[in-house]
C-alpha cells in the first residue's frame, strides 16, 4: 500500500513540474511585479538575424531600450528602428511588406489590416505599455496648469490667442506644435478630443507638425505662449524646460494611469505576424523578450506598465503564433 502511494505521489509531482515547464511557472510569474510574461526563455547569446521594425514615434523609444538590452545580453545583430508614426509604419509593414514589426501607439485600423492580408500578412497584436499622453508647455508659461476636453478643442482650433479660450489668459496668440498627420499620437488625439474630425486641429493658425517629437519639445520651450502634445517618455527626458498639464482636473502619474482616471491614457503595441515570427526565428526571439522584459524598463523609458492580464493575452498570442 505505501509503495503504491508512493508512487501516486511521484506521478502527481512529475505531472505537476511537466505543468509548471510547459506554462512556464505561469503562477508565480503572471502577477509579478517586473510584468514578465510567460513564455519560454530566450538566450540572446544564441540569436542571429537582422531584425527590422518602423513606426510610432512614442515607442520608439521603448523599442529602443529594449534592442538595446537585448544586444547587452548576446544578440550579435542588427535591429534597425525607424521613427516614423504609426500609419508610415503600417505602410511599410502592411503596403510595402518591408518591416517584420510595426510599432505603434494606437490599435491598427481595420483599412491597414486588409492591406495586410493583400500580402500575405496578418496582424498579431502585441500590447508592449501604456503611454499618458502629455500636454505641455514651456516653464515659462506662468497661468496655465490643467485643460479640460472643451478647451484643448478651443486651444487646438479656432482660438486665435490664449484670452479666447479664457479672458484671464493673456491675449497672446497661440503657438501650436503637434505630431503629424502619420503619427498614432496625431490620430488619437484626434479622436478623443475632436471625435475623429481631424479638420478643426488642421485648420489652426500658429501650428506646425513634425513626426520628430524632439522638434516639437524644442518648440514648446521656445515660448511662454506655445502648446504641444506627445509621449510621456518625451516629457519626462525634458521636465527640467517643460510643465505638463493635468486634463479634466487629473495628473499624468502612473496611479492615474494604473485607476484609469488619467483621461488621455493610451495603450502601446507592437505588430507582427506569424509566416515572419516562424521564417525569422530572430523576429520571434525578439517580441518575447520585449515581453518578458518589458515592465523593467518600461517606467525608466517614461512610460507605464500594461497589466498583468494584457501581457499575458500578448503571451498568449505569441504562443499561438508560434504553433
Amino acid at each position: 500500500m505505501k509503495s503504491r502511494q508512493t508512487l501516486v505521489l511521484y506521478l502527481l509531482l512529475v505531472a505537476s513540474l511537466t505543468l509548471a515547464a510547459c506554462s512556464g511557472g505561469a503562477s508565480d510569474t503572471a502577477d509579478d511585479a517586473q510584468g514578465a510574461t510567460v513564455l519560454g526563455e530566450v538566450n540572446p547569446l544564441e540569436v542571429t538575424g537582422d531584425i527590422v521594425t518602423a513606426g510610432s514615434s512614442t515607442v520608439f523609444p521603448l523599442a529602443e531600450r529594449m534592442a538595446e538590452r537585448f544586444g547587452n545580453e548576446g544578440y550579435s545583430g542588427l535591429i534597425t528602428i525607424d521613427s516614423i508614426g504609426s500609419g508610415a509604419g503600417f505602410e511599410r509593414f502592411c503596403v510595402a511588406g518591408e518591416t517584420d514589426i510595426s510599432n505603434a501607439s494606437r490599435p491598427i485600423k481595420d483599412s491597414e489590416v486588409e492591406s495586410c492580408q493583400a500580402i500575405g500578412r496578418n496582424p498579431i497584436e502585441f500590447r508592449v505599455g501604456t503611454d499618458a499622453l502629455a500636454v505641455t508647455i514651456s516653464q515659462e508659461n506662468d497661468f496655465l496648469t490643467d485643460v479640460s476636453f472643451e478647451q484643448l478643442a478651443l486651444i487646438f482650433s479656432t482660438a486665435e490667442t490664449w484670452a479666447d479660450v479664457d479672458p484671464s489668459w493673456p491675449a497672446e496668440p497661440i503657438q501650436r506644435f503637434i505630431p503629424g498627420t502619420d503619427s498614432g499620437t496625431f490620430d488619437y488625439f484626434v479622436e478623443e478630443i475632436f471625435d475623429e474630425d481631424e479638420a478643426p486641429i488642421l485648420g489652426a493658425s500658429n501650428l506646425q507638425l513634425s513626426e520628430d517629437d524632439n522638434i516639437l519639445v524644442q518648440g514648446i520651450i521656445g515660448s511662454p505662449y506655445a502648446i504641444g502634445f506627445f509621449g510621456y517618455a518625451y516629457y519626462a527626458e525634458n521636465t527640467d524646460v517643460l510643465n505638463v498639464l493635468s486634463v479634466e482636473g487629473v495628473e499624468p502619474i502612473q496611479e492615474n494611469v494604473d485607476n484609469n482616471t488619467y483621461p488621455l491614457a493610451r495603450p502601446l503595441f507592437m505588430y507582427s505576424d506569424a509566416n515572419i515570427m516562424a521564417e525569422k526565428p530572430q523576429v520571434a526571439a525578439f517580441i518575447n523578450f520585449v515581453l518578458t522584459y518589458v515592465n523593467e524598463e518600461v517606467l525608466d523609458v517614461g512610460y507605464f506598465p500594461a497589466s498583468a492580464a494584457d501581457l499575458e493575452a500578448a503571451g498568449d498570442a505569441w504562443t499561438e503564433a508560434m504553433q
